[in-house]
């Protein structure tokens, strides 16, 4: 296989893991309905570190833990456990479309300006326009002009999500110069099922057996190919196209969110949602321009 050829192939396993990534909103929404959020949560975590496992197989690479690791993935499963506590609620009371979007090109500019604060960086003029930009689009597409409505809706909840995605985004930068990205994400998912579990211990965490099709089909499909099947292409194919051009496919992920929902939960299209995430993804072309 030519150059060229592998690198459309990889292109087009990325957009496969930008469909599945939006559909995963659709698929929580759906799980919303009947059951609490400790019993999610930990039967997310738990299907997500089963279908790890024939991945991990296939790249057959031994398994370590160390101090310099594990304080990484520590800090990541508590803020994952954290970020699916606030996406369930926030797409429970609210629109999983517009969950999606503002999660997604929310939070790298939350990235931006946590590393901005934390590390004093100094920003040019094109990253100062982005960050002014994402104040825009932030306030647009979280409805600011309703305070009231925003500190009681879903929009809390969403903004929650993308600062602490932030968080997340910061370790695991880091943690790549100490585990691989397969082995870190397998046992973060890994000790947030047993965390979950005990939390949940009480919970009708058998509950999900007597629930039906459409639960298991929006289960599987969110802990298996909205997380695991997709991360996994995701850093195979940034290893092979190379991070810029692979972070430029997440754009995709707020329209694919958006369509799932629209076409399996009916849901509409809010002029809002589609104006505030249209500047704040110019925003983070902006921050990122070199």
């Amino acid at each position: 296989m030519s150059l060229k050829n592998d690198d459309r192939l990889y292109q087009k396993l990325l957009l496969l893991a930008m469909l599945f990534w939006g559909g995963g909103w659709t698929a929580l929404k759906i799980l919303t309905y009947n059951l609490p959020m400790e019993v999610i949560v930990f039967w997310r975590f738990f299907f997500m570190s089963l279908s790890f496992l024939p991945i991990l197989y296939f790249f057959k690479k031994p398994l370590k833990l160390n101090w310099d690791n594990l304080k990484y993935i520590l800090g990541s499963s508590v803020l994952n456990i954290a970020f699916m506590v606030s996406s369930f609620y926030g797409i429970k009371y609210g629109y999983a479309g517009a969950g999606s979007v503002i999660i997604t090109t929310f939070s790298p500019i939350m990235t931006f300006l946590l590393v901005a604060i934390l590390f004093r960086k100094n920003l040019s003029t094109k990253q100062y326009f982005g960050l002014f930009l994402g104040l825009v689009g932030g306030y647009i597409l979280l409805e600011l002009n309703n305070f009231e409505l925003f500190l009681n809706g879903s929009n809390f909840y969403f903004l929650l999500c993308a600062t602490i995605w932030a968080g997340v985004t910061l370790l695991s930068q880091h943690s790549h110069k100490h585990i691989h990205p397969i082995h870190y994400s397998f046992f973060i998912s890994l000790i947030a099922t047993i965390i979950t579990f005990i939390y949940a211990y009480d919970a009708p965490l058998m509950a999900v057996f007597s629930q039906g099709v459409d639960f298991w089909i929006a289960m599987i499909y969110l802990a298996v190919f909205g997380q695991t099947i997709a991360t996994t292409i995701f850093f195979i194919a940034s290893g092979k196209l190379g991070s810029q051009k692979t972070s430029s496919f997440m754009f995709l992920v707020p329209f694919f969110a958006l369509l799932s929902a629209w076409i399996v939960l009916d849901e509409p299209i809010q002029l809002h949602v589609i104006v505030g995430g249209a500047i704040s993804m110019i925003a983070v072309y902006f921050i990122n321009k070199r």
